[in-house]
């Protein structure tokens, strides 16, 4: 899905959302993400993907749903630094590419951006959340809810270390969050993250939550400012009174129930089925229609090669070199 780099400033994405899905589960959740973010805004939106983890038919996928549902995408990259110690675990170093490069990974002229997890289903227009005040802060985060009694057991943050190092601020989570980058830039954000980075690192049993910790950790020099709780309501955190305000729904991990995120999402958020289903049926539209294509190609190089005319006047010649044919390819250009 090509973009003009000339684009004039009016033309450009009101809304832009950045997102990281690494394998089939989580490129269907990050489809469905998609849609409920397009469905709940007249804003032109544009997503932006980290190229390095997604799957070849994902890549494949997603310029036919740029061009069905109207919206811009781009993959983006960045080589990790060598000097910056490197994570062993996939898992990890997603983590590490959602917080650790947000200065580096998008353009210079791009005001805000937002993160959104793949497996969040969103109900309310992200305008809002671009059009924020975040009253000096570099990045808005929404702390986690403190409504559901049986979790807290697992709330860490009031306790030990964290009780200590917060003092009295809110720990907050990372499924979500808004950056201002120019602020970002401004107060070399990203410098001062990858210092603590490579501080804490260097102790195994640090930054468990990578993306989420180190943020946290850095509230007292990088401050964080604190969205409404109803911009991200999850099950394991959030009361079931407080989901009738949610703006948008995690499906974050329970380490109580331990339930599949499929059944969860099926079971709490009515609308997930009807986007998966869509999904599925485009999916399969665009997979029938790349199989017509290679079937009249061969069909077409078949009927060239029988009409060819003998160039031996002994006798005819039989092409024996055969004939390839190919899917069509959608070439996607990362412009950083």
């Amino acid at each position: 899905f090509s973009i003009n780099k000339d684009d004039s400033r009016q033309n450009k994405a009101e809304i832009n959302i950045f997102s990281v899905a690494s394998g089939h589960l989580y490129e269907r959740f990050l489809s469905i993400m998609i849609l409920s973010v397009l469905g709940h805004t007249k804003s032109r939106v544009k997503f932006w993907f980290i190229e390095n983890f997604l799957s070849p038919s994902f890549k494949n996928f997603i310029p036919h749903m740029a061009k069905e549902y109207d919206f811009e995408y781009e993959l983006v990259t960045y080589k990790w630094p060598h000097w910056l110690r490197a994570q062993k675990e996939k898992q990890r170093t997603i983590w590490g590419y959602k917080i650790l490069f947000l200065d580096v990974l998008f353009p210079l002229d791009l005001d805000k951006v937002i993160f959104v997890d793949a497996d969040q289903i969103v109900r309310a227009d992200l305008k809002e959340l671009v059009d924020m005040d975040l009253e000096g802060a570099p990045y808005g985060y929404t702390p986690f809810c403190d409504n559901r009694p049986e979790m807290d057991g697992f709330r860490f943050w009031k306790q030990g270390y964290w009780k200590d190092h917060l003092r009295g601020k809110p720990y907050h989570i990372s499924a979500l969050y808004v950056i201002d980058l120019q602020r970002f830039r401004r107060m070399a954000a990203g410098d001062q993250l990858r210092g603590q980075y490579q501080s804490l690192s260097l102790d195994p049993n640090s930054l468990a939550n990578l993306d989420q910790d180190l943020p946290n950790n850095m509230q007292h020099n990088v401050p964080i400012f604190s969205l409404p709780l109803e911009w991200l309501w999850c099950e394991t955190w959030c009361s079931d009174e407080s989901l009738v305000n949610a703006r948008t729904i995690d499906l974050c991990n329970n380490p109580l129930t331990k339930e599949p995120k499929l059944d969860r999402a099926r079971r709490q958020v009515p609308e997930w089925e009807t986007y998966d289903n869509e999904v599925t049926s485009f999916a399969s539209r665009i997979s029938q229609l790349q199989k017509n294509f290679v079937t009249e190609s061969i069909s077409i190089t078949e009927k060239s090669s029988e009409s060819q005319i003998p160039t031996e006047k002994t006798s005819q010649v039989t092409n024996s070199d055969g004939f390839s044919s190919s899917t069509p390819s959608s070439h996607l250009k990362d412009e950083l």
